[in-house]
């Protein structure tokens, strides 16, 4: 028999219920670094635009120090700003012809790049059979950390259980992030339940399991092999490698 403390469960969607490998992205050199990401697939966009565009090094400067205030918002105000908007800002503090229409050209910019990203992102087959032993017993949800809705939805569909969950909530909907209660509570108020009713489970010690402590809401880690928490941070409810590992935990 399932555990009866919970009525619902709820799971994160990187490095829980999917994996992306981003070594599988381009190659690209920035201030003598090595990065494997989209810039190379980007860059294109830039010189189609530009007839003479030989700007890429105060392009990526910029993109990444807008990268990098993004990441402080977050950190600081626990929202999320989108991918299109990350592309925006960065476009607009380059000095670019009047007549170019930045709105349209962060789009196309944002298309390349989540197309990439979900491209080398994958479900282990035991995840999705662990989310499909679950759902037997649990109501299911979905809370991920990601800054493209559309995308975001795209990879769960491509996990082929994004049938059995009853709400999907990506950041980018609401502009609020994990580790904020906020959007922990916003899920509980679409899924009608008081936090203890609902299992949460993730990875990540800041993002999930202090961000669903806070929300009231009991934890399962995945510990992936780690073998404890940083300081600050409670013991989790529950503790189990992966999601494979989880229906049994939970007797499901």
């Amino acid at each position: 028999m399932a555990d009866p403390r919970f009525k619902a469960v709820a799971i994160d969607l990187f490095n829980t219920l999917v994996k992306w490998d981003p070594t599988r992205l381009p190659n690209y050199n920035w201030r003598g670094r090595s990065i494997s990401g989209t810039i190379p697939l980007l860059l294109p966009h830039l010189r189609e635009h530009f007839g003479r565009w030989d700007h890429d090094e105060a392009f990526l400067d910029v993109y990444f120090a807008v990268t990098m205030e993004i990441a402080a918002e977050r950190d600081r105000h626990g929202v999320e700003v989108t991918c299109y908007e990350r592309f925006f800002r960065a476009l607009n503090r380059i000095e670019l012809p009047a007549q170019i229409e930045l709105a349209e050209l962060a789009e196309m910019m944002r298309g390349t790049h989540m197309k990439a990203v979900r491209e080398v992102t994958s479900t282990p087959a035991a995840n999705a059979a662990a989310v499909q032993r679950l759902a037997r017993h649990y109501r299911m949800a979905l809370l991920s950390n990601f800054d493209d809705s559309q995308t975001g939805r795209e990879i769960v569909h491509d996990s082929g259980v994004g049938h059995l969950f009853e709400v999907i909530l990506i950041s980018a909907d609401v502009a609020m992030r994990k580790p904020n209660p906020a959007i922990f509570r916003y899920l509980l108020g679409k899924m009608n339940l008081e936090p203890e009713e609902m299992l949460f489970v993730g990875d990540t010690p800041k993002e999930d399991v202090l961000g669903a402590q806070r929300a009231g809401i009991p934890i399962a880690w995945l510990s992936h092999g780690r073998t404890e928490l940083p300081p600050g941070i409670d013991p989790p409810d529950i503790i189990v490698e992966t999601l494979a590992d989880l229906p049994a935990a939970l007797d499901a």
